[in-house]
């Protein structure tokens, strides 16, 4: 077995090294495309400043949560009251100030927002995919009129909806229930809309021939093939609508009465209306806990979303 010698692992090293300056650098543009050095810093310096502004509000939210009424406007606003050692007792105190305002329903519209949330954003993507794909893929009569029905209804506010919406479900008698709040919210025109726009330019009508010819029928090709490469759009929709969701104020103000039926945003807001209520520490403290499945949400897809737009972007 033959032994290498000086020169041959000095070639193999300078071989390494130079594939690796190239790998480095595979991707790069053209000198002429490149960015200049001022405006990286300045693009640099414009994006920290954009994380600075989302992030400060949920900075501030941690901050506020901490503090007794008192310690709201009489100490310092960008940090803790009390010392570090104290702050789990700080915390213990506004989260049971908190339980008992809401009179332990807390956690309850938590629940709640996110069976609302979670489920017209599920019925919602999957019907707005559904019609997107269908008026993007198919011809049929009254196509072009359906499309411009739906793109009209994006201009229309929705709270504009809201006391039709309640008439009808009123008449239904189905106020006072999860579907007046669920319904309503599978709903999107936007969705519909990016559904159809990720069907025209993402799905290859030789893909389609091709499972067509060997068989397939159009409901087997819709959920084994369309569906996946839908993907980076299922998502996107889906995030939108639970957002869109989870925020909706008018909607349950106007269908829910019942306290065990609020989500999390109308919970909030009767304890803040309450005559006798003063403590906004544990208001924040509702805030903060309220938000965080949104957060753990887009957390938890974001490796999806960007994988699924990551792929969708190449062919072949």
């Amino acid at each position: 077995m033959s032994t290498m010698t000086k020169e041959d692992r000095a070639a193999m090293r300078a071989r390494r090294k130079a594939d690796r300056i190239r790998d480095s650098h595979a991707n790069d543009l053209p000198r002429s495309m490149q960015a200049s050095t001022p405006v990286k810093v300045l693009t640099i310096a414009i994006l920290v400043l954009a994380l600075l502004y989302f992030l400060f509000p949920i900075y501030w939210a941690i901050i506020a949560s901490t503090k007794t009424p008192a310690q709201m406007t009489g100490s310092n606003g960008l940090w803790f009251a009390v010392g570090l050692s104290d702050l789990p007792d700080a915390i213990a105190t506004n989260y049971s100030k908190l339980l008992g305002w809401t009179r332990g329903q807390f956690w309850r519209w938590v629940l709640n927002s996110l069976i609302y949330s979670g489920v017209s954003a599920a019925i919602g993507t999957l019907v707005s995919v559904m019609a997107g794909y269908a008026t993007a893929k198919f011809n049929f009569r009254g196509k072009n009129v359906a499309i411009g029905v739906v793109m009209g209804c994006m201009l229309m506010p929705a709270a504009l909806l809201t006391i039709p919406q309640y008439s009808i479900f009123h008449m239904l008698h189905l106020t006072n229930t999860m579907l007046s709040i669920i319904i309503p919210c599978c709903v999107s025109p936007f969705g519909f809309f990016l559904g159809r726009v990720y069907a025209q330019t993402s799905v290859p009508n030789e893909l389609l021939e091709a499972a067509r010819i060997d068989g397939a029928g159009e409901a087997r090709t819709f959920f084994t093939i369309v569906l996946r490469i839908l993907a980076p759009a299922m998502v996107t929709i889906f995030l939108f609508l639970f957002v869109a969701t989870w925020n909706n104020f008018l909607l349950p103000l106007m269908m829910i009465s019942s306290d065990e039926l609020k989500p999390v945003t109308l919970g909030l807001y009767g304890m803040v209306s309450l005559s006798t209520f003063n403590d906004r520490g544990a208001l924040m403290m509702g805030a903060l806990l309220g938000v965080l499945p949104v957060i753990v949400l887009f957390l938890g897809l974001q490796r999806y979303w960007q994988a699924g737009l990551a792929a969708g972007s190449v062919k072949g």
